[in-house]
């Protein structure tokens, strides 16, 4: 049961994922409402699923036709592949912008091809064309990600817990005796989230795939992200980044941005950074190949040091999406013993592993 209860959220998560690539509004909260009718309906019935998508699914009128080439296409005319009670191999295609027109769902199956959206998701970003990582860029601005948990000093109430002492005697004066005895426990916040994005010109092919991602951070947790560029300076960008639209954003941070395309001294920076602020039960992502033209053994000692402030320390390197890759470069070297993580940041798919590790960290 938990087996084919995983193969729905996986089938309904990535029919979600094509019609956002399709210009679909179809977000988390929309995909979770979707799971939640199909809970009540035969999910063997496609008519069924049709609706429930299409209900939930669709923000606007302009959505439908796009949603009605989207389901043709992903489900290939086929039952739906969800049933509780048997599994069924669905056939993923993606509805490309042609097919995005108007139109109506008929009920027959699109042609095979294979999944643009799928591939694109998998490609390096150094290696797409300007339309390619056009669309990459904006299915980043789509991606919405949760958030780790921390529990804050601050307490609130709650059905059980501790004994809240405070509330019960107020209650009490107020009412002229004990009528019930209130309770507490500590609230949660979302645990924050330091990135540092390398901007030197050895990163010049990621570095504004990099800043639309942080720009997805900052817009899902604007209160509990912080984005610093490195370089040869330490930028603070987080107000930047804070505007809605992408593009708007990374022109503020071209603004504010000194060294682009420099050099890389980031245990010169990460020491600057210790000396006047804190990483202190933060999780800390640098996002840097590593080509560390500083002090290598200066870039360790600030690493250990941040190490022991941050709660995790995630190393994000585009290069390390390839196999053959080894983290040889003195800055990675350095920085090695001290990672909890050290993972890709090369491609859609890698940013969005990122983005999932940060919501469970």
């Amino acid at each position: 049961m938990r087996d084919r209860v995983g193969d729905l959220v996986a089938t309904v998560t990535g029919f979600a994922r094509t019609l956002r690539a399709a210009g679909v509004g179809a977000d988390h909260d929309r995909t979770q409402s979707m799971l939640q009718a199909l809970d009540h309906l035969d999910v063997t019935d496609q008519g069924e699923v049709y609706w429930a998508g299409r209900l939930t699914l669709c923000t606007t009128p302009d959505d439908l036709p796009r949603y009605d080439r989207c389901f043709a296409a992903y489900f290939g005319g086929r039952r739906a592949a969800m049933a509780r009670t048997s599994t069924t191999t669905v056939t993923r295609h993606l509805a490309t912008r042609e097919d995005s027109q108007d139109g109506a769902y008929d009920g027959t199956a699109a042609p095979a091809t294979a999944s643009r959206a799928e591939i694109l998701r998998h490609r390096d970003v150094a290696r797409l064309t300007e339309a390619e990582r056009a669309e990459v860029h904006r299915m980043l601005a789509m991606l919405r990600s949760g958030r780790a948990r921390r529990r804050s000093r601050r307490f609130e109430s709650a059905h059980r817990g501790s004994l809240d002492q405070r509330r019960t005697i107020r209650d009490a004066l107020r009412k002229g005796e004990v009528a019930r005895l209130r309770h507490k426990r500590h609230a949660t916040r979302p645990r924050t989230v330091v990135l540092f994005v390398d901007v030197s010109g050895s990163m010049a092919p990621y570095a504004e795939t990099l800043l639309r991602f942080a720009h997805a951070l900052v817009r899902s947790e604007p209160r509990a992200t912080k984005v610093y560029s490195v370089g040869t300076r330490l930028t603070p960008i987080t107000a930047e980044l804070r505007h809605r639209d992408p593009g708007t954003a990374l022109n503020e941070v071209s603004k504010v941005v000194p060294d682009w395309s420099g050099g890389t001294r980031l245990g010169e920076e990460l020491k600057e950074y210790l000396t006047r602020f804190s990483a202190r039960g933060a999780i800390a992502v640098i996002a840097s190949d590593g080509w560390e033209r500083g002090d290598p053994e200066l870039l360790g000692a600030q690493m250990a040091r941040l190490a022991r402030q941050a709660y995790r320390v995630i190393w994000v390197n585009p290069h390390k999406g390839y196999e053959e890759y080894q983290p040889l470069t003195g800055g990675m070297r350095a920085a090695l013993p001290y990672l909890d993580d050290l993972v890709a940041g090369h491609s859609l798919a890698a940013y969005e592993e990122l983005s999932e590790r940060l919501a469970h960290a």
